[in-house]
C-alpha cells in the first residue's frame, strides 16, 4: 500500500470526513452555503414540499457544493503544482473553476425561485 491509500473502508469515511472538516475550516463560501442549506431544506419541510420537489432541491443544493469543493480542489492543486508562483493559465483555470460554482449557483437559486414560488403562492391562495 502506498502512503495515500486507505487501508479499510473506516479509514476512507475518516479521511472523507477529514476532508469535509478542512472544507468548512478553510473555505469560506462553503461556511455560507452550508447553514443556508440547511436553512432552505427545513424551510421546504415547513412549506410541506414534495417528496419529488425535495429530491430536487437535495440534488441542487449537492450540486452547489459539490462544485465548491471541487473548485477548492482545482485551486489547491494548482497552487502545489504552480507552487503559488503566477501563470496566466492557472489564473484562468481558477476563474473557469469559480465560473463554475457561480454558475450553479445561479442555477439552484432559480430552481429555488421556482420551487418556493408554487409553495409560497399557495399560502396567499
Amino acid at each position: 500500500m502506498t502512503k495515500f491509500k486507505s487501508s479499510s473502508i473506516a479509514e476512507s469515511i475518516s479521511n472523507a470526513i477529514r476532508g469535509l472538516k478542512l472544507a468548512i475550516s478553510s473555505q469560506r463560501n462553503f461556511r455560507i452555503e452550508v447553514p443556508i442549506a440547511f436553512i432552505v431544506l427545513i424551510s421546504a419541510l415547513i412549506l410541506r414540499f414534495s417528496i419529488t420537489d425535495i429530491c430536487i432541491l437535495i440534488l441542487t443544493i449537492a450540486m452547489v457544493l459539490i462544485c465548491e469543493l471541487l473548485n477548492s480542489v482545482i485551486e489547491f492543486t494548482l497552487d502545489a503544482v504552480y507552487k503559488n508562483n503566477y501563470s496566466k493559465l492557472v489564473e484562468m483555470a481558477k476563474d473557469m473553476s469559480a465560473g463554475m460554482v457561480l454558475l450553479v449557483a445561479g442555477i439552484s437559486f432559480l430552481i429555488g425561485i421556482i420551487l418556493f414560488g408554487k409553495y409560497v403562492i399557495k399560502l396567499f391562495i
